[in-house]
């Protein structure tokens, strides 16, 4: 099943996502990803059993509507911050923009294959780059929802007062069930988003 081959560039872009959290805290001052061995694209330390391999693999061989998948969350302690608030959304951010810096590297890459001619010989090579195109934005567009945990929760709790910050991290239990709610819910919005950012970086590196 060729679409198989679509999952490494998913863990791969799920690893990255995390090892970027980890690299923006140590940069803001914590090293607890480094000491915890998460700063390496080596995916065994990364690998989440239902989120990396179970939950991507379903969903694909179901055809589902939606690819999605995650690994383990990189340990980050906000107490060894300067600004807890204001570095902890800084570490948040940095996950989803790993993911479009990978996007627009994938659509690099394939504006590089088509100036040199080489879409017929590396086919399924420009598949998989479109598909990461796709699905990076995709983790990037997801990420900053505004739902405990993901990213967006951090970015928007360090600009909430606060005493609507601490009611608001406390959706943190709910997280899980809120987020899938979202995704099934809103899933055709969240897909016209990705589609027409993708579909427009994909347009530019043809037409370059």
């Amino acid at each position: 099943m060729d679409e198989l081959l679509f999952l490494p560039v998913l863990f791969f872009s799920v690893i990255v996502h995390e090892v970027a959290h980890g690299y923006a805290a140590l940069k803001l001052g914590d090293e607890t990803a480094l000491y915890a061995g998460r700063l390496t694209l080596n995916p065994g330390p990364h690998i989440d059993i239902f989120g990396t391999i179970i939950l991507p693999l379903i969903l694909l061989l179901t055809r589902s509507p939606f690819l999605i998948g995650w690994a383990k969350p990189v340990p980050v302690n906000p107490l060894n911050f300067v600004n807890p608030r204001r570095d902890f959304a800084k570490v948040g951010a940095a996950g989803p923009l790993s993911n479009i810096a990978l996007a627009v590297l994938a659509a690099m890459f394939i504006s590089i294959f088509k100036l040199l001619n080489l879409f017929s010989s590396l086919a399924l090579i420009i598949n998989l780059l479109q598909y990461a195109v796709f699905i990076n934005i995709l983790l990037a567009v997801f990420n900053l929802i505004p739902i405990p945990p993901l990213d967006g929760s951090r970015i928007l709790s360090a600009v909430l007062p606060y005493d609507k910050a601490y009611k608001y991290e406390r959706l943190m239990r709910m997280g899980p069930f809120l987020t899938l709610i979202v995704l099934w819910v809103f899933w055709p919005f969240i897909y016209k988003i990705v589609q027409i950012i993708a579909g427009a970086l994909i347009y530019a590196a043809l037409s370059l």
